[in-house]
């Protein structure tokens, strides 16, 4: 009785398409080599196999060797996976590992693989060496910042380890290869006191501004961005978390007659990540409003409520404090636009960002001797190290504070 051909046995034969002219060798036979390899059966005992073909049968015995390198090495050859490149593992992450990722975050794992994918994305996959990894990392090196490159590499990483968990490849190359340093970066500015003073003073006497000119154009008032740079300088908000609040989370009057008396405030507990949610649970913070922007807030509710009666049905009610002129949520390269424009007319240049405001914010706090920790509870950092490296800038020229101490302390001697 013939028995099933076990795991890793192969089958050769010769498959004609025409008369036999040499039924030994058939060397002369039209037609093609077939071999046949089990890789393994199925629950329901079928048999799994993978085939290849060829002109000649020292090429099929090539082919099914290979094969069986790929299951002596952990890897379960799949049909029509033979030329599996990086470029199609870095697709099929992007398409089926990010389960539950905003559309912003698969984008921006698209962009920072981009230029990895230039150099080695036609490479086949079981192929890919971590040399291979090296050579792309350092063409990316070239031309973009230390962080963009490590985001790079790590988007690589995942990728193949997406790969490694379908049995397409035994190791993960990429995790062999070091991240090397890329090009200087900006770096982060922090707001003067002055200067800040200049940047609301041009937010809230600026004319009406324009966007998108030549095309169809849009007329914003100048109290939205006297608003918007107002909380976010002088509360420290994100600009995610300044594009999603709502009004039903901003009290601009308060509760004076409570024990104890409750100030303005504005209930931070929204952001434009994935579901809502803030960046960290400690995120989630009320903070008291600043009388300046108590009064740039209601100017700006005035200017909305204009808008609205202005948009009449096409208006769309989503209960945002900074809406677009049909109430729907600002759009972040609008933002951009508008204020570098009121930085270019309050005279510091157009080289800044709104999530300098926030900087600014911890920067002139700390200038003022409110403590780290303090600051740290307003922006919401989970811990003060954040605060304090990432945010923190000096705005001293000179440092005099040991000076000072010490000539108290050794005054006369």
């Amino acid at each position: 009785m013939t028995t099933r051909r076990r795991r890793g046995e192969d089958g050769i034969s010769f498959e004609h398409r025409g008369p036999c002219s040499d039924p030994q060798r058939h060397r002369h036979c039209p037609g093609l080599w077939r071999g046949e390899l089990t890789v393994g059966y199925t629950g329901d005992g079928k048999r799994q196999r993978r085939k290849v073909s060829g002109t000649t049968k020292a090429a099929v015995v090539d082919k099914l060797r290979d094969l069986h390198n790929q299951l002596d090495t952990g890897i379960t050859p799949k049909a029509g996976y033979t030329h599996y490149t990086v470029r199609q593992a870095a697709e099929d992450w992007l398409a089926h590992g990010l389960d539950g990722r905003s559309a912003k975050t698969i984008k921006k794992n698209q962009n920072v693989l981009a230029p990895i994918l230039a150099v080695i994305g036609a490479r086949k996959l079981r192929d890919l060496s971590a040399a291979d990894v090296r050579q792309a990392l350092a063409a990316m090196a070239a031309g973009y910042s230390t962080a963009a490159v490590s985001m790079g590499h790590l988007a690589l990483k995942r990728a193949i380890r997406h790969a490694e968990a379908s049995d397409l490849v035994s190791r993960n190359v990429a995790a062999l290869a070091d991240t090397p340093k890329g090009q200087q970066g900006r770096p982060s500015k922090s707001l003067t006191l002055d200067q800040a003073v200049a940047v609301i003073t041009a937010a809230r006497t600026l004319p009406v501004m324009e966007l998108r000119p030549g095309l169809k154009d849009v007329r914003r008032p100048a109290a939205l961005m006297h608003g918007y740079i107002t909380l976010s300088l002088l509360c420290g908000l994100r600009t995610e978390e300044a594009r999603a609040l709502r009004w039903a989370h901003v009290d601009l009057d308060g509760d004076p007659a409570a024990r104890p008396p409750v100030p303005p405030h504005v209930a931070v507990w929204r952001s434009v990540r994935a579901h809502g949610e803030t960046k960290t649970e400690r995120s989630r913070r009320t903070l008291g409003l600043p009388a300046t922007a108590v009064q740039a807030l209601r100017a700006w509710s005035d200017d909305q409520t204009d808008e609205r009666l202005a948009a009449g049905e096409a208006w769309q009610d989503t209960g945002l404090v900074f809406t677009n002129h049909l109430g729907a949520a600002l759009d972040a390269g609008n933002v951009r636009k508008m204020f570098r424009r009121i930085c270019t007319e309050a005279g510091i240049g157009d080289g800044w960002t709104p999530r300098e405001l926030r900087t600014s914010f911890v920067s002139l706090m700390s200038h003022q001797g409110v403590s780290i920790e303090e600051i740290a509870r307003l922006v919401g950092h989970a811990t003060t190290r954040t605060t304090e490296i990432v945010y923190r800038r000096e705005l001293r020229s000179v440092i005099t504070t040991g000076a000072e101490i010490m000539d108290q302390l050794f005054t006369g001697t």
